[in-house]
């Protein structure tokens, strides 16, 4: 029998038996979740979240329709979809975990006997309660933690998970803190409205962030006001986005203000969108924290309903489960519904940054502090100093002391003086040994280096760094090896992969690691490599604990 391919045919063809048809049920699902939201594409991760939440994994059919609805290619929702950590792809229709208990492996959690716990926990639960381990989820003072469902649990054990799983607790408690109304009360939004009112002048406003040494406090530590006015010089129209991502190990300050006082971060946030004359505000809040975001999607909402002045737009956006997003580009792609991927620089986010546009990036910390230099002035931030240093610092401490936590001190503070005055001193049998001075990317530096400053630019030339001021303390009881391996394990899980010296670098180190003895010279060359080539800081500084280890602590080898 002779086929004739007419242009009709063909086109059925192409259009409607390429590749997966829509399935009607998924298609109806998918329509039932979107309801009237707009069908964006930078709302790709917001409504793949939706999936997940309801459905407890993505389904290949809910891609294929979700894809059709936003008008993309299946590749394209696909590709996002299989890069967060927190997306459960399967192919087929499959039987969804009726839970998920998370266990954190991250360095303090390890300290603390996540490993046992781990095991313990998946003898203890099986079937359709399916149990991770996961990377650190921003509880460092609470470790060992596990997360059921959305649920931390600091300090657990079998019997606090158990508790926990059979009376259903899988969401956060509500937390106390100090809402719109309390801080209107207390003075809040009116330095705001002054901005807006003209009765505070954006020359004063720049100079007193230029001296009062504010830098940023996610790491990076580029001058608050210097960025206020690159800003300012480039065209318009403006964003500002703030990184909440603190997916460092070791972190959790951005976490402890949110939880205490959002509107102190907000109204910062509000006042650098009106210096900037920025169009839009876009918070991007790691997904581990589910009570922050039940926090600002609350005060949001109350702001925006009772606002001191003209707002912006705000838009909150939810990770998922991404480092990599911590990174400021990679933050950005993030944001507009892609993979966490850095871009390559020049330009620079503050040239082309979210959708195109000149991006004002900070991390939460730095703007909380605006209100308070602004109304105190330059010389209550800068007096705070040690050392030789200035300002204050949120230090992120724990490991091996009494009393772990966010301690606010002077920066500059020593390791040893830092733990005298603010953490209660090491636990009774513990004996200083070693320390990450700036979280897992840091580096670790031994006890006889505890007398430094803390503060940028002063660990520089011993191979470490401040970043965000996760302070892990390690005692006599400890391996700096250990700790530095527990490290490059979460590197190589957290890669993005783009690039091939971080992708295939990271799981070499871990390889070479793990061995009874240590190939040194090819770590070292290795790390090198790493160092030079990688695209972002994730590479670039994911050797730094190896190479600590063999340098401070040869008696380890």
């Amino acid at each position: 029998m002779q086929t004739v391919h007419s242009q009709d045919n063909k086109s059925k063809i192409k259009g409607q038996f390429r590749g997966r048809r829509t399935d009607p049920d998924a298609r109806r699902e998918i329509l039932e979740l979107l309801a009237d939201q707009p069908r964006q594409r930078d709302l790709l991760i917001e409504y793949l979240h939706l999936i997940q939440d309801k459905y407890h994994q993505i389904e290949a059919r809910h891609i294929v329709a979700l894809a059709d609805e936003l008008k993309l290619a299946m590749t394209e929702v696909f590709e996002v979809a299989t890069f967060y950590h927190h997306f459960d792809v399967v192919k087929d229709q499959t039987q969804a975990p009726k839970l998920t208990i998370r266990v954190c492996n991250s360095v303090s959690c390890e300290l603390f006997g996540a490993s046992q716990l781990l095991k313990d926990t998946q003898k203890n639960y099986q079937g359709d309660i399916r149990v991770q381990v996961v990377p650190c989820v921003g509880r460092c003072q609470d470790a060992p933690v596990v997360v059921v469902g959305t649920n931390p649990i600091g300090k657990a054990t079998s019997e606090s998970i158990a508790k926990a799983v059979s009376s259903n607790q899988v969401t956060p408690a509500p937390l106390s803190y100090k809402d719109y109304h309390q801080y209107r009360q207390a003075g809040g939004y009116k330095l705001l409205k002054d901005c807006h009112a003209g009765k505070q002048s954006l020359a004063d406003i720049l100079k007193k962030l230029k001296d009062s040494k504010l830098r940023g406090l996610g790491g990076a530590g580029f001058p608050t006001g210097t960025k206020w006015e690159i800003l300012q010089k480039q065209p318009k129209p403006r964003l500002l986005a703030v990184n909440i991502d603190e997916g460092e190990p070791g972190t959790f300050k951005d976490r402890h203000y949110l939880e205490s006082d959002p509107h102190r971060f907000l109204e910062g946030a509000l006042i650098a969108a009106w210096a900037i004359e920025a169009e839009a505000i876009y918070l991007y809040l790691r997904d581990e924290y589910a009570g922050c975001r039940a926090i600002l999607t609350r005060e949001l909402a109350v702001l925006q309903a009772s606002a001191p002045v003209k707002l912006p737009a705000i838009h909150l956006r939810r990770g998922a489960g991404a480092y990599i997003c911590g990174e400021e580009s990679a933050m950005i792609e993030s944001i507009e519904g892609k993979r966490g991927m850095p871009r390559l620089r020049p330009p620079y986010v503050a040239q082309v940054g979210l959708f195109g546009q000149p991006t004002l990036e900070h991390n939460m910390e730095t703007l909380y502090w605006v209100r308070d230099i602004l109304e105190q002035g330059a010389d209550w931030f800068a007096g705070h100093g040690r050392h030789g240093r200035q300002g204050l610092r949120s230090y992120s401490v724990s490991g091996r002391v009494n009393k772990p936590g966010v301690h606010l001190a002077p920066a500059g503070i020593t390791l040893r003086e830092l733990i005298d005055e603010y953490c209660g001193g090491m636990p009774a049998g513990h004996t200083l040994y070693a320390y990450f001075p700036g979280g897992a990317s840091g580096g670790i530096l031994p006890a006889s280096r505890a007398d430094l400053p803390l503060d940028f630019d002063t660990l520089n030339q011993y191979g470490c760094f401040i970043g965000s001021a996760a302070i892990i303390v390690l005692s006599d009881h400890d391996k700096a090896r250990d700790a530095a391996l527990n490290a490059m394990r979460f590197f190589e899980d957290e890669s993005c992969g783009q690039c091939t010296p971080c992708r295939v670098g990271t799981a070499k180190a871990v390889t070479l690691m793990e061995q009874p003895i240590w190939d040194q010279a090819l770590l070292e060359e290795l790390a090198q490599a790493m160092n030079d080539t990688s695209i972002c800081g994730l590479g670039q500084a994911a050797p730094n604990p190896l190479r600590c280890a063999m340098k401070y602590f040869p008696e380890e080898f």
